[in-house]
């Protein structure tokens, strides 16, 4: 996992899920409103406590998420 220092996980907040520097905002929040549309300067106008570096982490932790890995199959005989 790359160095994500303001993704925090802890069982009490939000269910353990992916939440930004122990807030009650989840990086699935942060991610949902970029693919809508919103401009980063938007999310900071609406959530004035997130900064452009948790929105840059939640990007990294998402794609991170979506590596793709490739293995190799074995090919049975017909």
């Amino acid at each position: 996992m790359p160095e994500l220092d303001r993704i925090t996980f802890n069982a009490s907040i939000m269910g353990g899920r992916a939440c930004i520097r122990g807030m009650r905002i989840t990086v699935a929040l942060l991610i949902n409103l970029l693919a809508n549309g919103m401009t980063d300067d938007e999310i900071i106008e609406a959530y004035p406590y997130i900064e452009i570096e948790d929105i840059r982490q939640s990007l990294r932790y998402a794609a991170w998420l979506t590596e793709e890995c490739v293995y190799p199959l074995e090919l049975i005989p017909a």
